[in-house]
């Protein structure tokens, strides 16, 4: 790919089909390769101009030989200097997260699309940074040290990490790389959110280490919380270690052994009292709901059920399940927050299937909020991709 400057007219042309084409022109970013007319010659991860049936340009895009998605548009625009376009574009993430991020050291610096660079993720953690390529354009080695050398020169980190995703490589045909240090030697740090303290430790967990998307959630979460809470899928402990602050007891349930571990470890750093406990939340919350268990406030933050559209209907099925036995189990008064992280279940039914719950338990739920993702993780009006989470704060009378 050319990093330095270049003239346009040595670039590949990829041209596409009238759909792509008012794909394009509608404001999405994203080409597919069945729209895809022409790309012969074109290398890996490549700048491309693309242009339209009858060679009307279109603006220039960078290129996967491998993805489904087969261009991701970076400008409308001509681009002959793609290293300065890069450096610009993490400015501008920067200075968004300046006006935009509050109350915490740890939040989303590059949010790919929506941040105008497509296949790069980048969150901060305190003084360590925590990064994710998604693409071949973003892993050509000029644009990596363009990137690297951008990020430290605007944020100054004690390191930068590399969180490596090997399904996703595997997609992108993209040799194996490991996890590993791109600069510095610190791995380890403490951040915060929202006043609560968190242990962050570079080569553990999922993503990029924590679920920094929630953040202005669990803030919210917590001004509506009161009395005995459960907090199902807790991971490293976010939702209740907030709730921890106004509830007299916690209760955290995840699968995995690491991330308990974890949560103890920030439960005591904030010097609070939570049961951590080892179980499939599906099943312990069949059981408690069986035996007439009753809490104050429950948060439901599973993963994602649906990857895709073919999971959508097994996906609203486990919601529902989910959300009818916590509502089961909630007092009168009680307060139930419900997320959902599947881009491919949109509000419209995820809030059907909490009624459709609500109406199974006897239940008369009123919406308190509906919420998404933190502001960090902007949102493009033009690439629904961009907004996948849901957040629904109910109380319940």
């Amino acid at each position: 790919m050319p990093n330095k400057s270049t003239d346009l007219h040595e670039l590949p042309v990829v041209k596409v089909s009238r759909r792509g084409a008012n794909r394009l022109k509608d404001g999405h970013v994203w080409v597919y390769r069945s729209d895809i007319l022409s790309a012969e010659g074109v290398a890996p991860g490549a700048l491309v101009r693309v242009a339209d049936e009858r060679e009307k340009p279109l603006g220039t895009a960078l290129y996967s030989s491998a993805s489904q998605i087969a261009i991701r548009m970076i400008s409308k625009e001509a681009v002959t200097d793609l290293d300065r376009l890069l450096r610009q574009r993490i400015r501008d993430a920067i200075a968004y997260r300046e006006r935009v991020v509050r109350e915490t050291d740890a939040y989303r610096i590059i949010f790919s699309e929506a941040d105008f660079l497509p296949g790069l993720i980048v969150d901060r953690y305190n003084d360590v940074l925590s990064l994710q390529v998604l693409t071949q354009a973003m892993d050509v080695e000029s644009v990596r040290k363009t990137v690297v050398s951008e990020l430290d020169a605007q944020l100054k980190p004690a390191a930068m990490v590399e969180r490596v995703d090997p399904r996703v490589r595997d997609l992108e045909q993209l040799p194996a790389r490991p996890s590993g240090l791109l600069q510095g030697e610190k791995t380890s740090t403490v951040f915060v959110m929202n006043a609560v303290r968190f242990h962050y430790e570079a080569f553990e967990g999922q993503k990029t280490g924590a679920f920094l998307d929630q953040r202005e959630n669990y803030a919210a979460a917590a001004e509506y919380s009161r009395g005995e809470a459960l907090d199902a899928f807790c991971y490293q402990g976010g939702f209740a270690l907030h709730l921890a602050k106004h509830c007299s007891k916690v209760t955290g349930v995840d699968s995995s052994r690491p991330a308990l571990e974890l949560a103890d470890r920030n439960a005591a750093l904030n010097g609070r009292e939570i049961e951590w406990i080892e179980a499939n939340a599906f099943d312990l919350l069949r059981d408690y709901a069986s035996s007439g268990q009753q809490y104050d406030a429950i948060v439901l933050d599973p993963p994602a059920f649906a990857k895709g559209k073919s999971n959508v209907e097994t996906a609203l099925r486990g919601y529902k399940e989910l959300n009818l036995r916590a509502l089961k189990m909630l007092r009168p008064g009680g307060t139930l927050i419900t997320c959902s992280c599947s881009y491919h279940v949109s509000l419209g039914e995820f809030l059907e299937v909490v009624a459709e719950a609500a109406r199974d338990a006897h239940k008369n739920p009123r919406v308190l909020e509906t919420r998404t993702q933190a502001k960090d993780h902007p949102i493009l009006l033009t690439v629904p991709e961009t907004a996948y989470l849901k957040c629904v704060i109910l109380t319940v009378s």
